[in-house]
């Protein structure tokens, strides 16, 4: 019996020993110091190939892991053309945004000067054919996206809001002055451009917009007051949607930067998608002219138009960062070393390991069917409604459990993980909360709208008759579309 209590002892000083050993000639530490040195600047040394000298036992994202969350092969379910743009889009990210990404991040502030290299990748307008845009796949798309993602949510967001909602809607809405003289800029990133419809009042509800649009002589007076506009700070060009006082019905309008009835305000303290410049617009007697309004839109309904791509595309989000999250956590749990051991060598590391991966490869492969349905002409809102509620709730877990494997790291931005696990939560609000988009799903699953709480005379018919209403009252004619929160 005398020999067990000796045998943990000597087990325990094992241990010790091996955490005050002289580093190993293969050791991260010694990797570490001998390419890159030390640094005093915290901030200076994430940009130092991945090296914080604060903590030398595992790579920063400054250094991004390569991409392993592939455990499927669906690399080949991807075109030569589709794997070819994700590959040049994925060595971008790491090369030039990787590096100094979370900085700006953590300053809130949006990084300019990435914008040319961005520019140069050829993304910008991405399904559009002609005017300078490059007429991608729906694929392709979609994995440029996921590549962006995986290295910065923020990025990513950019690029959909400009390419993917303001360019997007001028090709299909616009005349073709607006096309020929707006999506050669904007392809190249010479203007840069918002999508003005959510409203302080009208999040999911967006169909019940207040913003007014009154004919006058020459164009039309814009007045009301919009919020969460994604680059909305800065856009050369926004893509404002308000009510009309001809027949009351939704259109849209290019109001260009500089107007003097347009104001923008930046809305601090955001927790998600801190580089993505979210902007509070007010449009106070805000005169644009005739050629100013997109004759494509003679609804609301006229959005759907935009959003069945859009929508996708924001699917595809959280497979991106659930991609970096899950690289990042599997280069960490390799270099981290705890009781003499790597992580990797434990079984609930594994465990943990084995859950996200899964959960990715359903995710991307329930994007790459919403997009072939697209590419086929047979996808439906409700389709894309229900892929995007369910990415982005997986995607939820995903980045949590990335959070849990890297310990205290896991909340540090420039390990990457934490900075997906706050970026995480403004997709699964924008687009479409979970929510609505659960529910546009549930209509189509069952007929029946749920949008609305029952009126209380149709409440009290229900009780009537045994049962509570269906909530159809007014529903089925709806198309919620949720608060574009962050975009």
């Amino acid at each position: 019996m005398a020999s067990e209590p000796i045998a943990a002892a000597q087990g325990r000083l094992g241990v010790l020993a091996q955490h005050l050993a002289p580093p190993e000639a293969g050791d991260l530490l010694v990797q570490q110091l001998t390419a890159g040195g030390s640094s005093s600047s915290s901030s200076s040394s994430h940009s130092r190939g991945g090296y914080d000298p604060t903590f030398p036992q595992a790579t920063t994202s400054a250094a991004f892991p390569p991409a392993v969350f592939d455990l499927l092969a669906l690399d080949g379910l991807l075109s030569p053309e589709e794997r070819a743009l994700r590959d040049r889009v994925r060595a971008h990210m790491e090369t030039h945004v990787a590096p100094v990404i979370a900085d700006y991040w953590e300053r809130a502030e949006f990084p300019h000067p990435l914008v040319p290299g961005l520019a140069a990748l050829g993304l910008a307008g991405g399904p559009i054919k002609g005017y300078g845009c490059p007429g991608l796949s729906i694929l392709a798309n979609g994995m440029a996206v996921v590549e962006m993602g995986r290295v910065d949510a923020s990025c990513s967001t950019f690029l959909l809001v400009h390419s993917h909602l303001a360019m997007l809607t001028i090709a299909l809405l616009g005349s073709e002055e607006q096309k020929q003289e707006l999506l050669p800029k904007m392809a190249k990133f010479e203007l840069v451009g918002c999508w003005a419809l959510t409203e302080p009042s009208n999040g999911s509800d967006a169909s019940a917009l207040t913003s007014t649009a009154t004919k006058v002589p020459g164009g039309w007076m814009l007045n009301g007051y919009k919020r969460w506009i994604g680059n909305g700070t800065w856009a050369d060009v926004c893509v404002m949607w308000a009510r009309n006082n001809q027949d009351g019905q939704v259109n849209a309008f290019i109001v260009r930067k500089g107007n003097p009835g347009l104001r923008t305000s930046k809305i601090q303290n955001k927790i998600a998608l801190r580089c993505v410049q979210n902007a509070d617009m007010e449009f106070v007697q805000c005169f644009v002219p005739d050629s100013a309004r997109l004759p494509g839109v003679s609804n609301f309904n006229d959005t759907n138009k935009v959003l069945a791509i859009s929508r996708i595309m924001v699917a595809w989000q959280p497979v991106g960062f659930c991609a970096g999250v899950y690289d990042m956590a599997v280069r960490y749990v390799g270099e981290r070393k705890q009781f003499g051991s790597s992580l990797g060598s434990f079984q609930l590391v594994q465990e943990r390991l084995a859950r996200m991966g899964g959960t990715i490869q359903a995710m991307w492969l329930a994007c790459w069917r919403l997009s072939k349905l697209y590419e086929e002409g047979r996808m439906t809102h409700e389709q894309a409604s229900l892929v995007k509620a369910w990415t982005s709730a997986r995607g939820r877990e995903v980045v949590a459990l990335g959070r849990e494997l890297l310990g205290g790291n896991g909340i540090l931005s420039h390990f990457h993980v934490a900075k997906a696990f706050c970026d995480i939560e403004a997709i699964y609000t924008y687009e479409g909360t979970y929510d609505v988009n659960v529910l546009v799903a549930g209509r189509r699953i069952t007929g029946a709208a749920a949008f609305r709480a029952p009126t209380n005379k149709a409440a009290a018919a229900g009780r009537q008759q045994g049962h509570g209403s269906n909530g159809k009252e007014g529903g089925d004619k709806e198309q919620p579309h949720g608060s574009r929160s962050s975009k």
